[in-house]
C-alpha cells in the first residue's frame, strides 16, 4: 500500500495543529457554533443527533494492520468501543467528544490518516474496487490511479467550496465492485492494444432524491491526458454547477439540464484551451506511484490446498472466498452483519482481531468495501480454515457476502440529523427473516439495501429491493423499490407503491422474495425477473396481503 512522503505527514500534521487551536476558540466562546460549523466540516466533524459524529478518510478502502489498530485505540478511549464502516470506504465514530477532538486528529496522523475532505462541497474520498490489485477478473489496477486523484485533488484551491460534494470511483475489472455508474464521475480502466493504460470516462451519476445512471463522457483518455481532462470537467461543473439550490447542485443535474452532448463540448473546449504545464510529468508521476504500491511477494505454492470438509466453513468458503490473481490465494471477506446486527458497525476487540489476522495472513493490508464489509486480500488459501476459525470466535464468521442478509444500511433516525425514519432496526429485523430463507434456498441474485432518508446513503436506489424511510403526518413509513442494479448494467429501482409501516416491512420483503422465486427462470437474478414481469405481478401479490 501507498506510504506517505514527507509532504504528506506535514500536511496532515499541519491540519490537526489548526483544528486544535479552531476547537480551542470553540471551546472558549471566542467561536460561535455558526462560525464553527465550516471549520469542523473541513475535518469531517459533523453534529449528529445526540452527539458530535467523526469521519475518519480511508482513501480507496486500503488500510494497514497499524492504522485499524489505531482506530481500535480510538474507539476505546475517545468513543463508546465501536466504529462504522461506511458505503464510501470510511469509518465515523459517533460519539467523540469536541474537547478530545484534536488528541484524535493527532492520533490518526501517527498513522498517516486524517479526516481532511470527508465533508464540505468538495471531492470527497476517492473509492475503488476492494479487490484491486488482487481480483482474478481485473485488467488494471486502480489504485495508484487512485492515488494520483487524492495528490491531485487535496486542498485543490479551486475546488474547495465547489457548487456541491463531488466523488469519484474507479475500476480496472470486467465486474464493477465500485458502482461506478452511481458517482459524479465513474472511471473504468482498461488496456488498450498496445498494453498501454487507457480510462473511459463517466459523468452524471449519484443516487439522493433524483438518481441518475452515469453516462459514457469520453472513452480511451490515455494516462498523460486523465488529469487535465478530470480537470477540465471539473472547471465546467465549478463554472456552471447550480449554486443557488443545493438540490440541484450535483453535476448530474447539470448534466441532464444541458444535456450530454453540450456538456462534453464545454470540457473539451476547456480541456484544449487550458494550460497544461501544470500536468507535466504526470505519466511518470503514475510510473513512481506503481512502485510505491507495493505489492507483498507471494510465495510459491506447491500444490492445491485441502481444506477441511466442514459444512459451515464450506458455507463460508462459498459465499466470503473470491478467486484471486496468484494461485494458491485467496481474497476473504469479512462479514461486518452480523444476522440481528447492526450493519457495518466493528468493536475495538474485532477491529483489533482483523488487525491481527491480516498482519498474519494478509501482508499487514486490509480493505474496506463500500458494501461496509473488510477484505484480507493477500491470503494463502491453506490458512482459510484457521482464518474462519478466529473469526467465527469473534462473531465475524457469518457467511453472507452478496447474500440478501448483507444488507447496506445507513445510520439513519438513531444517529443522522437528517433522518427522516429508522435504519437499523428495520435492518436487524429484515436479516434476521431472510438468513432463515438463505439457508434453505439459493438467494443469489437478491440485494436489500435501507436508507432512512431522501439522501440515500444506504444505496437503496441499486439494491433488487431498496427500503427507503420517510415521515409521512408526523409518522415512519417506508417507501420500497425493485429492481436496482449497481454494476456496469445499472439500474434505477422503480418505486411499488404506497408505503409501509416499520411493522410491515419484513412481512413485505418476504413476499416479494416469494413472488420472485415462484416465476424466477433457471439462476435469474430478481432485478432480471422484475424486469421481465414487470411491476404488476409483484404489487398485487404486497397489497393483496397488506
Amino acid at each position: 500500500m501507498y506510504q506517505y512522503d514527507q509532504y504528506d505527514q506535514s500536511l496532515v500534521e499541519a491540519r490537526s495543529a489548526e483544528f486544535r487551536a479552531q476547537v480551542n476558540r470553540r471551546l472558549a466562546g471566542t467561536l460561535s457554533e455558526e462560525e464553527f460549523k465550516p471549520l469542523r466540516l473541513m475535518n469531517g466533524l459533523y453534529l449528529q443527533l445526540h452527539a458530535y459524529m467523526l469521519r475518519v478518510a480511508v482513501p480507496y478502502g486500503v488500510m494497514s494492520s497499524r492504522q485499524m489498530n489505531q482506530l481500535a485505540m480510538i474507539a476505546d478511549k475517545f468513543d463508546r468501543g465501536y466504529g462504522h464502516f461506511t458505503t464510501r470506504q470510511n469509518i465515523q465514530f459517533n460519539w467523540p467528544q469536541l474537547v478530545d477532538t484534536p488528541d484524535i486528529l493527532d492520533a490518526l496522523a501517527e498513522v498517516q490518516m486524517h479526516a481532511i475532505q470527508t465533508s464540505g462541497n468538495c471531492i470527497r474520498n476517492v473509492t475503488t474496487d476492494p479487490f484491486a490489485g488482487v481480483a482474478a477478473d481485473e485488467t488494471v489496477d486502480p489504485r495508484p490511479v487512485c492515488e494520483l486523484l487524492r495528490q491531485w485533488s487535496t486542498f485543490m484551491p479551486e475546488f474547495s467550496f465547489l457548487p456541491r460534494k463531488f466523488k469519484f470511483a474507479l475500476t480496472g475489472a470486467s465486474t464493477d465492485r465500485a458502482a461506478i455508474k452511481f458517482h459524479d464521475i465513474g472511471i473504468h480502466l482498461k488496456r488498450g492494444d498496445a498494453g498501454q493504460t487507457l480510462a473511459d470516462i463517466w459523468v452524471g451519476g449519484g443516487q439522493g432524491r433524483t438518481p441518475r445512471i452515469a453516462q459514457l463522457l469520453k472513452t480511451d483518455v490515455t494516462v498523460a491526458d486523465l488529469l487535465p481532462y478530470l480537470d477540465a470537467a471539473m472547471r465546467v461543473y465549478n463554472l456552471y454547477g447550480n449554486r443557488d439550490n443545493k438540490y440541484k447542485a450535483r453535476i448530474k443535474i447539470l448534466v441532464a439540464s444541458l444535456g450530454l452532448d453540450a456538456f462534453a463540448a464545454k470540457v473539451e473546449k476547456e480541456y484544449l484551451s487550458a494550460d497544461r504545464s501544470r500536468f507535466e510529468g504526470v505519466a511518470e508521476e503514475l510510473q513512481r506511484l506503481e512502485a510505491a504500491i507495493l505489492k507483498p511477494v507471494y510465495k510459491p505454492q506447491t500444490a492445491s490446498a485441502e481444506l477441511p470438509d466442514d459444512a459451515e466453513f464450506q458455507c463460508w468458503l462459498k459465499t466470503n472466498v473470491f478467486a484471486h490473481q496468484q494461485q494458491g490465494y485467496s481474497i476473504a471477506v469479512i462479514s461486518l452483519k452480523p444476522i440481528g446486527g447492526i450493519p457495518g458497525d466493528a468493536t475495538s476487540d474485532q477491529m483489533r482481531l482483523m488487525a491481527e489476522l491480516c498482519d498474519a495472513y494478509s501482508a499487514s493490508e486490509l480493505r474496506v468495501t463500500h458494501r461496509q464489509n473488510i477484505v484480507l486480500p493477500h491470503v494463502e488459501t491453506k490458512n482459510l480454515y484457521e482464518i474462519w476459525n478466529q473469526l467465527k470466535a469473534a462473531n465475524l464468521a457469518e457467511h453472507n457476502i452478496d447474500q440478501p442478509s448483507d444488507i447496506i444500511a445507513c445510520p439513519g433516525l438513531d444517529y443522522c440529523a437528517l433522518a427522516k425514519a429508522r435504519s437499523i432496526p428495520i435492518a436487524q429485523e429484515v436479516s434476521a427473516k431472510i438468513c432463515e430463507r438463505e439457508q434453505a434456498k439459493d438467494l443469489n441474485g437478491l440485494s436489500i439495501n435501507i436508507s432512512g432518508c431522501i439522501n440515500a446513503c444506504g444505496h437503496h436506489h441499486v439494491a433488487s429491493i431498496g427500503i427507503l424511510g420517510l415521515e409521512k403526518n408526523g409518522a415512519e413509513t417506508y417507501q420500497v423499490t425493485l429492481g436496482g442494479r449497481n454494476g456496469l448494467d445499472a439500474s434505477v429501482g422503480k418505486v411499488l407503491g404506497p408505503g409501509f409501516s416499520a411493522e410491515q416491512v419484513p412481512d413485505t420483503v418476504n413476499t416479494l422474495v416469494d413472488v420472485w422465486l415462484q416465476h424466477r427462470e433457471s439462476n435469474e437474478s430478481f432485478s432480471d425477473t422484475y424486469d421481465r414481469l414487470g411491476k404488476q405481478v409483484f404489487s398485487e401479490a404486497v397489497y393483496a396481503s397488506a
